[in-house]
C-alpha cells in the first residue's frame, strides 16, 4: 500500500500499541524498536497500562508519522521482537 491508497494523510500524529510481559523493562524496549524508525519520539509520547493482575503491559507511543511505510517498518520491529506478544 502506498501513502495514496492508505486512508491517512501524511504526516499524522499515530498511536502504536505493543502488548508483552511486565518485565519491568518491557516499555524500555518498545521506546527503542519505534525510535529505530521515529528517532524523535520522546518519553511524553508514552503511555503504559497493567494488566488486572500485573502480568501484562500495554505500551502505548504516539509518532508523528511520515508515510505508511515508516508505520510499516515500525510494526514490522514490533511484530518480530520475540518479547513482543503483538502489536495494534
Amino acid at each position: 500500500m502506498t501513502d495514496e491508497d492508505s486512508p491517512l494523510e501524511f504526516p499524522c500524529d499515530f498511536p502504536i500499541k505493543a502488548f508483552g510481559h511486565d518485565t519491568g523493562d518491557f516499555d524500555d524496549l518498545v521506546m527503542r524498536l519505534v525510535q529505530a524508525h521515529a528517532p524523535e519520539v520522546g518519553p511524553d509520547a508514552v503511555r503504559t497500562r497493567s494488566s488486572r493482575g500485573g502480568r501484562y503491559l500495554a505500551v502505548t507511543v504516539t509518532v508523528r508519522a511520515c508515510s505508511r511505510a515508516q508505520l510499516d517498518d515500525i510494526y514490522r520491529a514490533l511484530t518480530a521482537h520475540e518479547r513482543v506478544l503483538f502489536a495494534l
